[in-house]
């Protein structure tokens, strides 16, 4: 099956659940990354418009240039928000936009598409793809985070991993052809990507080595006791063990 547009008629943006505004508050999330939020009515938007914003160079224009330490290689159309750093040793593929306040260590890789909001810690291992991290995101240890949303303060623990790809239909083809779905009160329901990771709301500690299956939403709040994966639905404040 491939990849279909999403429009407003296929979303069912009514569910309170499939809204930004459930999973993101919109404290500390500078100019862009606010924007962004309000103009998208569904979490399945926000990915497709942070594309298109950064291919077209329309992510908002720095209010000064940051900090590119030498050492650090960046390729691409690269915007290093003032009091932004990139360290020596780091790697960025753009187009990436690095709001202020946030660090890429060395040993760091943020590829292509990535919105690191105001902030944030990328650390040596951390790789970052096709994602937005709001605010305060620490992804300071290894680990992968790929076509996702991440909300503000949540930590990503050593080695915990999204996915977004379906592998459970034989070989895994490239580029993806297999629709990602979520399923809400019993329903499937299409997100128009053929890679779609998780979104995970403010708050979340995601513990050491959770992997987060494709199509996966956790609530803000969500406390996640260790295990080895994770996936579905889990509404605001929920426990899992």
């Amino acid at each position: 099956m491939h990849s279909v547009n999403v429009t407003p008629s296929m979303t069912p943006a009514v569910d309170v659940r499939l809204r930004p505004a459930y999973y993101f508050s919109s404290e500390c999330l500078g100019p862009y990354v606010t924007g962004l939020l309000e103009r998208c009515t569904s979490i399945f938007e926000l990915k497709k418009a942070m594309a298109t914003d950064l291919a077209h160079g329309n992510a908002g224009v720095s209010d000064g240039r940051g900090v590119v330490e030498n050492g650090a290689l960046l390729q691409g159309e690269v915007i290093v928000q003032a009091g932004a750093r990139i360290e020596a040793g780091a790697r960025v593929i753009g187009p990436v936009l690095v709001c202020t306040g946030s660090v890429v260590s060395a040993g760091a890789l943020v590829r292509d598409h990535s919105v690191i909001g105001p902030g944030c810690r990328i650390g040596f291992g951390a790789e970052i793809t096709r994602s937005l991290l709001t605010s305060h995101v620490f992804a300071k240890h290894p680990c992968f985070v790929g076509d996702s949303v991440i909300g503000r303060r949540v930590n990503i623990g050593s080695f915990c991993s999204t996915t977004g790809l379906r592998c459970d239909r034989g070989p895994v083809a490239e580029p993806a052809i297999e629709e990602i779905t979520v399923t809400l009160d019993g329903q499937r329901i299409p997100t128009g990507q053929t890679k779609f990771g998780a979104v995970v709301g403010d708050e979340v500690v995601l513990p050491a080595g959770s992997v987060l299956s494709p199509g996966t939403l956790i609530g803000p709040g969500t406390v996640i006791h260790p295990r080895d994966h994770i996936g579905g639905f889990l509404p605001a404040g929920s426990r899992v063990r």
